[in-house]
């Protein structure tokens, strides 16, 4: 007999989920974020570091790939500042979520991780480069852009409510995901009965005025003229279903850095979680062509 756990992931087209252990990470003079850190399969297995979409938690952004990706790789989750349990401070700007994540790959004595990033996540991941070249070892950017050329509230906003009602449907569907969804709200420690309360719990943990904070710091960014500077290994994930961030703009980044290569997924903005048959592939192929390319240009970087 499916557990309940099981029929959930099947009926939502979801891998399985059993949520990770956690643990607080102190950062000196910045705070302390919550992380998740899966040992690889050995000792000197490549990290992996995932940094999650607006209004997320890493874990909500990341969860489906979690299982297969650790197969090959130490993998490394946290709490973006303002976001879920991350660091909370007077202001937000993507600059310091940057230097936040810098300091996780020191603190953690991390050497050439391959950062991830989906949306903002994404952002970050770019903005992480440019501020600490040599933390990164590469990069793979999941439904990115160089910058916000439309209605960025707008925007935003649907980056934002996409996954949730998504997930909400879905879970509304069908009465047979009640028992799942009371197994899957147990196994996370919290005291909601269904996955879609869960779900908005998870978006909850990060407060509308913080994601507002989020929105405004992201309508600053603009990448377009240092993309062309990426000196790493460096995949894009286009998405390209995607109307919160149009595919072509995706492709766009991946055109202005050098020798990066493109992964196309047939999925939506929230494809990470709802379309994720389609997007893990692609995904983790990029990891895996970002992997090998870091591994090879390593004898000559380090003489």
């Amino acid at each position: 007999m499916r557990s309940p756990v099981t029929a959930l992931a099947q009926l939502l087209k979801l891998p399985e989920f059993d949520p990770p252990e956690g643990r607080w990470l102190d950062l000196p003079r910045r705070g302390r974020v919550w992380l998740t850190d899966l040992p690889g399969p050995t000792p000197d297995a490549r990290t992996v570091v995932l940094l999650h979409a607006v209004g997320c938690t890493g874990l909500l952004t990341w969860f489906p790939v979690i299982e297969e990706l650790n197969k090959r790789y130490r993998v490394v989750i946290f709490d973006q500042r303002w976001h879920g349990r991350g660091i909370t401070s007077e202001r937000f700007l993507i600059s310091d979520c940057a230097d936040d994540a810098a300091a996780v790959i020191d603190a953690l004595e991390l050497v050439d991780p391959i950062v991830a990033g989906f949306s903002m996540g994404s952002i970050v991941a770019q903005r992480l480069w440019r501020q600490h070249p040599d933390a990164v070892g590469g990069l793979v950017l999941c439904a990115t852009t160089d910058h916000f050329r439309n209605n960025l509230p707008t925007v935003l906003f649907h980056a934002y409510t996409e996954l949730a009602m998504g997930i909400l449907h879905s879970v509304a569907r069908s009465k047979m995901l009640r028992s799942a969804a009371s197994a899957a709200a147990g196994a996370l420690q919290i005291e909601q009965t269904d996955v879609g309360q869960w779900a908005l719990a998870e978006f909850k943990s990060t407060s509308p005025w913080a994601v507002g904070q989020a929105v405004a710091s992201l309508g600053r960014f603009h990448s377009t003229r240092w993309l062309p500077y990426v000196d790493v290994p460096t995949a894009v994930v286009v998405t390209s279903e995607d109307h919160v961030l149009p595919a072509s703009g995706q492709r766009k980044v991946a055109a202005l850095i050098p020798n990066s290569t493109v992964h196309e997924a047939p999925c939506g903005h929230a494809g990470c979680v709802l379309q994720a048959e389609a997007f893990i592939p692609q995904f983790l192929q990029a990891v895996n062509t970002t992997a090998a390319r870091v591994r090879d240009r390593q004898p000559a970087a380090r003489g």
